[in-house]
């Protein structure tokens, strides 16, 4: 039989699984009314800001309410992000398809996987410490991801099995899941990056967590 603290557990874990669907639901909703263009970059920030706060603090507050908050805070900075993003990878896979030489080829697909580590990072990066430039904050993300390579390499792993397990047996879960997996595969990996980064002392042109991402005070409500 279950004891009680198995049965809070299992509660903790199914309502941590709601969360991240509701999330991937507001994330899919925020891109789409923004073109893609407009909405990926704040959406991406805000999913960043609320996770980070979730696994970094265990600050769980309202998840529309804090999601909407955190599309308005730095959209533009987002956005110049997403762009910058999206043109190189748009350039890349074009190279991957369209080269005629297989050392360009695999040069492409060599850089395609550098911009997924920067794409998987960056917006943690914008979201808890204090890098202020574009350029900065792309450079602070490869930096985190191939300093930490070894959990970037299990990060990647669980989300790809992950994906590939939904695929072949729930896939209708991709669409309710699909941003949400590598979110929380990011947000584990940044809480053990960022917590000695937290406890170091702070020095000038370092990465320093700070305590912007949620302002609202800690809660179990989900919606």
């Amino acid at each position: 039989m279950f004891s009680f603290e198995g049965f809070v557990r299992i509660n903790t874990f199914l309502t941590g699984v709601y969360r991240f669907a509701y999330l991937n639901v507001l994330w899919i909703a925020t891109t789409v009314l923004g073109l893609g263009l407009f909405g990926a970059g704040p959406a991406s920030y805000s999913l960043a800001r609320y996770v980070d706060g979730w696994f970094r603090r265990g600050e769980t507050p309202p998840v529309a309410r804090t999601f909407v908050a955190g599309v308005r805070e730095q959209p533009w900075r987002a956005m110049v992000v997403s762009w910058i993003l999206a043109g190189a990878g748009a350039v890349i896979v074009t190279n991957v398809f369209g080269a005629s030489s297989w050392t360009v080829q695999a040069l492409n697909v060599v850089a395609l996987v550098v911009l997924g580590v920067a794409a998987a990072y960056v917006f943690p990066v914008m979201v808890a410490t204090d890098v202020a430039p574009v350029h900065r904050q792309l450079a602070s993300a490869l930096l985190i991801g191939f300093g930490s390579l070894h959990w970037t390499i299990l990060g990647s792993t669980a989300v790809a099995l992950t994906g590939w397990l939904l695929w072949q047996f729930a896939s209708p879960l991709l669409v309710l899941f699909g941003v949400g997996i590598p979110a929380c595969a990011v947000g584990v990996v940044t809480r053990i990056v960022f917590r000695p980064l937290a406890q170091a002392p702070e020095q000038p042109g370092t990465l320093a967590p700070h305590r912007s991402s949620i302002d609202a005070p800690a809660t179990e409500q989900v919606a």
